[in-house]
């Protein structure tokens, strides 16, 4: 069973990533903070109220991409640096003061956008036909001009940038540093406890004893804190009601999906169809799981189980080589030396220790590789997890290396699509690996309980959530913890209806998740995935052509919107059969591991 955590400075080196890529020392990284400082000025010196011609205007955004650049390199070092321990003083005060210069800096570099903005239409369009560099910048610009606030009030707002961004740190902060779980006992076997043992070891638990003792006891720690970190929460999405209103959006889902670039249509279908017409084809698989497991009840404490415990095999670092590099090598050569650089120059942070983040991110900063955390647990679901934060990697690479910083910032609606499409790309490799009825079962129910239920499920359920959320705010209401434990809950109790209990501790699932504080983040998995649903199938079909075409996507940045994205790929998301297409798929996935177990058995 799961491990006392270590402190972060006892960890073997090895299985931590290595951030000397972005900057060998830290004097380096003082340095590029200091350039950063310099090259502001002299841009504001430069060009402050001069932005009235092409010429000047792209001189400016010329200079303001290198900014950008040290702005991206700089920020990521801190804050890749305290995501590995919250508990480390030093590295927190590193990434404040940063966070204090880098507001400074957005807020004297405002006059940029608003002097664009102010500029006659015949210099604005001279000046995107002047430079290919800086044409999608521009064109953003002019999109933005109607929710743009007086330049001094968008001077304001960005000198208070670092302010508007305390909910998300005062959630991490309570999260990773201020709880302490402390150990439980199960017929007289003491287990330790902490967020990532519960989620990356507990959560997957055959015994249904510690399993469900684990989750009452990592509730139990939750509810401590859930009125600090529904104050938290409040405030963000407080802040979020605000910033609406005052440029001038109808409510705060219309103003967090305008970045994205799509439309409530295509938010509300991801909602509302997978809650309703992929609700019958989950419950029908968590029947399953009580069967094979001979469960006295179906509870929500159940749902991550294993179809076939006994056959997931454990996978450590060395062997996920194996299974990584044989399911992506499909993508071509290029793809394949990225996979092997990632484990050979320590692109990946696999440790378990106190105070570090939980979950996967993979954070790719313009100007060198990405880096991926993890919590590597040895179990098959971190290879799927693995897989998908190169899928991440791998985008990023390839849209870093085609287009200037300005043109890499792309869609989240989109963002999500390369990563899932890597767990498919692995699911698929694997299915064709091993013709065993078996084998069969076990990857098809790895594709459902990792790929589909994380994203299809787990981040479609906060979607539901988060929207009620803001329909309480747009009606001028609040939310307490209470309010976001009933609405929790119901969500829960719609999706899963009579077929899995919802158990004291489920309605605090909202407090496990970071995505609430980054606009409608939680949709997108699935909406990515339902893109990478086609695509993969498509490449099953078609072959190279299919993979040429999703290389090019992959290449374009944001340059084209979301829904550019995908037609690129052979996908229509602006009609609903690709989203009918991936449930219908689920379901026919469901039902041929119902079949095999059948056949299995008898």
């Amino acid at each position: 069973m799961g491990k006392v955590l270590m402190e972060r400075k006892d960890v073997d080196k090895a299985l931590t990533w290595d951030l000397s890529a972005i900057y060998s020392t830290d004097e380096k990284y003082e340095a590029a903070v200091n350039e950063m400082k310099e090259l502001a000025l002299s841009i504001e010196k430069a060009y402050k109220g001069k932005l009235n011609t092409a010429g000047n205007i792209n001189e400016c955004l010329d200079e303001m991409r290198k900014l950008t650049e040290i702005l991206y390199l700089t920020n990521s070092y801190a804050e890749l640096s305290v995501s590995v321990d919250y508990t480390n003083d030093e590295n927190q005060e590193r990434a404040f003061k940063l966070a204090n210069i880098t507001s400074d800096i957005q807020s004297r570099m405002s006059f940029i956008d608003s002097e664009i903005i102010e500029a006659d239409e015949k210099i604005l369009n001279a000046a995107i036909s002047e430079s290919r560099e800086n044409s999608n910048y521009l064109m953003n610009i002019k999109r933005e001009k109607e929710h743009k606030l007086h330049p001094e009030a968008e001077r304001v707002l960005a000198a208070l940038s670092g302010t508007l961004e305390a909910p998300y740190s005062i959630y991490e902060q309570a999260k990773h540093a201020d709880m302490d779980f402390k150990s439980f006992t199960v017929d007289g076997t003491e287990y330790p406890l902490g967020y990532a043992l519960f989620e990356n070891v507990y959560e997957y638990e055959n015994d249904t004893k510690v399993r469900r003792t684990a989750f009452e006891k990592f509730s139990a720690k939750l509810r401590e804190y859930q009125y600090t970190t529904a104050a938290a929460y409040q405030v963000q999405v407080q802040k979020e009601k605000t910033m609406a209103a005052l440029r001038g959006f109808d409510s705060v889902i219309d103003s967090l999906l305008f970045p994205q670039k799509v439309d409530r249509k295509l938010y509300n279908r991801q909602i509302d169809l997978i809650t309703e017409k992929l609700a019958p084809h989950m419950r029908k698989y968590a029947k399953l799981l009580k069967k094979i497991h001979k469960l006295d009840e179906m509870t929500f404490a159940d749902l991550k189980l294993a179809v076939d415990p006994e056959y997931d095999p454990n996978v450590t670092i060395e062997e996920s080589k194996k299974y990584i590099e044989g399911a992506l090598a499909i993508l071509g050569e290029d793809y394949l030396e990225m996979v092997k650089k990632a484990y050979d120059e320590r692109w990946i942070d696999f440790a378990q220790n106190k105070g570090k983040s939980t979950g996967g991110f993979c954070s790719s900063p313009y100007g060198t590789h990405s880096f991926i955390l993890l919590s590597w647990s040895e179990k098959m679901s971190e290879v799927f997890t693995l897989a998908h934060e190169l899928g991440h990697a791998g985008h990023f690479k390839l849209c870093n290396e085609n287009q200037n910083i300005f043109d890499t910032d792309v869609s989240t609606y989109f963002v999500e699509a390369p990563s899932t499409m890597n767990e498919l790309l692995m699911a698929n490799y694997l299915l064709k690996s091993n013709k065993d009825k078996r084998f069969r079962r076990w990857v098809l129910s790895s594709m459902i309980s990792h790929t589909y239920y994380h994203n299809f499920v787990t981040h479609l359920l906060e979607a539901a959530y988060q929207r009620e959320v803001y329909r309480i705010i747009d009606e001028g209401g609040s939310v307490q913890a209470s309010t976001l434990c009933e609405i929790k809950k119901s969500v829960l109790e719609k999706f899963w209806g009579d077929d899995v209990k919802i158990i004291d501790g489920a309605e605090l699932t909202w407090m496990r998740q970071p995505h609430y504080y980054m606009g409608l983040y939680s949709y997108t998995y699935s909406a990515g995935l339902t893109i990478a649903t086609e695509v993969s199938n498509r490449i099953l079909k078609e072959g190279q052509p299919a993979i040429e075409d999703w290389k090019a996507v992959l290449r374009a940045g944001s340059t084209e919107t979301p829904a550019e994205l995908a037609r690129m790929a052979g996908v229509d998301i602006t009609t609903d059969k690709p989203l009918l297409d991936t449930i219908d798929y689920i379901g026919r996935i469901i039902q041929e591991i119902i079949e095999l177990t059948d056949e299995i058995e008898e």
